[in-house]
């Protein structure tokens, strides 16, 4: 079986920037699972798998516009020094999770400011990068009824309550909480 719009896909993958560091993979023995069609990966890989059958594998180059698109200035923000804990050390490229309206979201601190400000970054970590990915098709097949079911709210990147997997770059569901594959953890 070939794959097409609402199959359940697995696939083994790893995903570097043009620098050649590595930014994410699925887990050994773990492939990445994820239902065509429903926004859990980025849509220029969901595009370059289709028509694929299990044990092809692929090479893919994505332009930003095809992953997490250019990075936003309108994403730049100044908050107040006062929303951290007062023990906690902020300094430029720390990484933390904020509640927004539509859940967990990921930002980075970007400058600490002399006015008691800091600046943040709500942009996708890879917003703004050309992706490639290594990609071998593991399983492909029709979806079991909980593989269509919408993924918790309370988990903020479908990887589901009892994953370990970290959504970091990782980010499966374009919710703003991860990278390269969408977050349906597999």
């Amino acid at each position: 079986m070939n794959i097409a719009e609402k199959l359940f896909v697995s696939i083994d993958y790893h995903l570097s920037l043009e620098s050649g560091e590595k930014v994410d993979s699925s887990l050994e023995g773990r492939p990445l699972g994820f239902v065509t069609g429903t926004g859990r990966i980025i849509p220029g890989l969901e595009n370059a798998l289709m028509g694929k059958a299990p044990g092809e594998s692929l090479k893919v180059t994505l332009e930003p516009e095809e992953a997490y698109g250019e990075v936003d200035p309108g994403l730049l923000q100044e908050i107040p020094k006062s929303s951290f804990p007062g023990d906690v050390e902020i300094t430029p490229g720390m990484a933390f999770q904020a509640q927004s309206p539509r859940g967990p979201v990921k930002v980075t601190v970007t400058a600490i400011n002399d006015n008691d400000t800091v600046t943040i970054d709500r942009n996708h970590p890879l917003a703004g990068k050309r992706l490639f990915f290594d990609v071998k098709v593991v399983e492909v097949r029709e979806p079991l009824a909980e593989e269509l079911t919408p993924p918790s709210a309370d988990c903020g990147c479908d990887c589901g309550p009892d994953s370990s997997k970290d959504c970091g770059p990782d980010a499966r569901a374009q919710k703003d909480c991860g990278s390269g594959s969408g977050c349906a953890c597999g």
